[in-house]
Formats: C-alpha cells, sequence, structure tokens
C-alpha cells in the first residue's frame, strides 16, 4: 500500500493492521514527525518515504527520502501499490485522491475534504471510507428500502458545558475530547461540529441523494443507524477503533477477528442528545448543504480560514461557525469541473484571509 499520513492516529492504526495481515508497505508519506516515522520506517521498511519539509530529510533514517506535495503525487504515479490509504487532513489530500483514481487505483479515503470539497467530480466507486460512520452505514446496507440513514456524534468537548462559556473557550479547550484523543484540526471540526456536517456531505457522495441525519450518542459506541423504510431500524456497534473499517478497506471478504465485541451488560445504558444550534451554530445550514452539495467547497474553505485564524487568537472559537454560516451564505459558487473546485476554494481563502 501507500500510506498518506502515516504518523496521525489514522496511519498508525493501518500500520498496525497491515503488521497483522502481513502488508507490504511501499510508501510512507508524513508531516513533521520524524521521530515516528523513523520508527515506521524500522519495522515496514518502505521503498519511498516522503516529508512535508526538505530541511528535515537528513534526520529520515531512509536512503529514498522526498519532500513537498509534488512528490506525493509522484509517489502515487510512480508506485506498483493497488491501494493508497489517504489519512492526510485538511484540502491539500484532495490532489492525492484525484491522482490515486486517475491512476487506477483503490483509495481507502479518511481525508474528508476530497469529497466535501470536490465530491461531485470523484468516482466513488473506487473509494472505500474508513471512517467509522460511513463504514458503519456501509456495513449495515442490505437489500431493502432504506428511510433514512444517521450517523452519531460524541459531542466534542463542548457538549456539556454553560452556552454561555464558548465564545471565550480556547485552543486548549477545544482539545479536550470527551471519548479519545485526535489531530488539532479534527478535534476542533468535532466542538463546531462542522466534522459531522462533514461526514453527512461525505455520505451523500457514497451513497445518493436520500435522507441524511446526526445525533449524539455520548460513549461513541453506536456509530451509524439505518432507518428502513418497513419501519424497522438498524445500528452498527463497535467499540471506537479504526482498526475495524482500515481492515474491511484491505480486505472486502475480512474474517479475522479485529475487535472485542461490545458488552452491552457493561455498557448498561446508552445517552442519545439532538444536535442543536445553539451550541452549533453551524447546524443551521445542514439541510441547504445536503441540497446543494456542491458548495462544500465553500464551507471547507471557510471552516480552515477560520481556524487558522482562531489559532492565531485573530477570532474566537464561535467566530469559526459564524465565519462559516457567512461565508456559505455570500459565496453561491457551484463549481462546473475539478479546476472551478480549486479556484473557488483559493479565492474564498484569499478574500477571508484579509477580512478576517
Amino acid at each position: 500500500m501507500v500510506l498518506l499520513g502515516s504518523t496521525g492516529s489514522i496511519g498508525v492504526n493501518t500500520l498496525e493492521v497491515a503488521k497483522k495481515f502481513n502488508i507490504g508497505v511501499e510508501v510512507l508519506v508524513c508531516g513533521n514527525n520524524i521521530e515516528l516515522l523513523n520508527r515506521q520506517i524500522l519495522e515496514h521498511s518502505p521503498k519511498v518515504v516522503v516529508i512535508a519539509d526538505a530541511d528535515d530529510a537528513h534526520k529520515v533514517n531512509h536512503s529514498n527520502v522526498l519532500s513537498g506535495s509534488d512528490a506525493i503525487l509522484k509517489v502515487i504515479e510512480d508506485s506498483e501499490s493497488e491501494l493508497v490509504v489517504n489519512a492526510l487532513v485538511g484540502f491539500l489530500g484532495l490532489r492525492p485522491t484525484l491522482k490515486a483514481l486517475e491512476c487506477g487505483k483503490k483509495v481507502a479515503l479518511a481525508n474528508k475534504e476530497s469529497l466535501v470539497a470536490c465530491g461531485d467530480f470523484i468516482d466513488v466507486s473506487q473509494i472505500q471510507p474508513i471512517d467509522s460512520e460511513h463504514f458503519g452505514l456501509w456495513y449495515l446496507m442490505q437489500d431493502r428500502a432504506v428511510e433514512k440513514m444517521i450517523i452519531t456524534a460524541s459531542g466534542g468537548a463542548f457538549r456539556d458545558w454553560d452556552i454561555a462559556r464558548l465564545q471565550n473557550a480556547t485552543l486548549a479547550d477545544t482539545q479536550k475530547h470527551p471519548n479519545w484523543s485526535m489531530g488539532q484540526k479534527i478535534t476542533i471540526d468535532s466542538a463546531t461540529m462542522v466534522n459531522k456536517m462533514f461526514e453527512l456531505l461525505e455520505a451523500r457522495w457514497l451513497f445518493g441523494e436520500g435522507k441524511y441525519d446526526a445525533i449524539i450518542e455520548t460513549k461513541s459506541l453506536i456509530h451509524a443507524l439505518v432507518d428502513f423504510k418497513d419501519g424497522s431500524t438498524t445500528a452498527h456497534f463497535a467499540h471506537a477503533s479504526m482498526q475495524l473499517p482500515i481492515a474491511y478497506a484491505l480486505d472486502k471478504k475480512m474474517n479475522e477477528n479485529i475487535l472485542e465485541h461490545v458488552d452491552l451488560l457493561k455498557v448498561g445504558s446508552l445517552e442519545f442528545r439532538e444536535i442543536t444550534t445553539d451550541r452549533y451554530p453551524v447546524w443551521e445550514i445542514k439541510e441547504e448543504l445536503l441540497k446543494n452539495p456542491s458548495r462544500g467547497v465553500v464551507m471547507n474553505a471557510a471552516n480552515e480560514v477560520a481556524i487558522e485564524k482562531f489559532i492565531s487568537k485573530e477570532i474566537g472559537f464561535m467566530d469559526i461557525s459564524r465565519t462559516i454560516i457567512e461565508a456559505f451564505e455570500r459565496f453561491t459558487y457551484l463549481p462546473k469541473n475539478v479546476d472551478d473546485v480549486f479556484e473557488i476554494d483559493a479565492d474564498i481563502r484569499d478574500r477571508l484571509w484579509r477580512e478576517l
């Protein structure tokens, strides 16, 4: 496989699964965590390594080290692997997804922004989602008429906060996820509920037109539910581990034990909550976004700019959602092709960066 984002949580879990099933790793791509990368190189012996910054190349214990975004595209094109696992974070993961598909490779996709920004121009038949929510929906699908697909959210770092405190929330506060540890951006996205908006949009592209929604399940044991038209509902229970969807991305006929089963007697009870717009203002545009999914490029660009401004303390936490909503209402672009996606993204970033 080619693994993009090897030192993040999804990348680490992917390598655990690869080791368990003796799957070769041809290429490792990472950012700046060279210490962990070197341990991965020692264990998995990739042919090529790509890092973010050329200045770090001398720190990498490998004879074939490339750097930069163009190098990622080159190693995908040159690789013999049939599978590309894309666990990169942000819009920068889009071009590698497009390149892998152009090269006829299967993509195990964890990079949300690829489908959010460019879903209209991506052949999803070559994509296997490895987000637990989309994997759960895929796992539950059967030959019966579906009424609605539902994914779950943890609620993020502020699900139990007094709403009046949210405007003063700090970057450190956003990172205190109630259920697990993730990267900085995705943890902020969880706190704003942008992450779940993205996942609903991904589901729309992956599974087609239909009814989609999300609810909060505080223990993160149910990842997806399907309401069938006959009135029945099925739920996908599993412990929160990326190893299960990754294993199926590597082998759809997976029949090995990956996780321990959920013991409902130990769980005792589950709690469900509604996602409300007072705590998660971005939820106001959910229905409009699902009706016009091509506008995901607008939401994504606004979100990434707002997060950078929040991290640099130029705006407050609640301003992230406000920025997204205002941009979504203001920029009504509908991309006609892939080039449009990149042009719209650049235009929105440039304008918002100067204005915020």
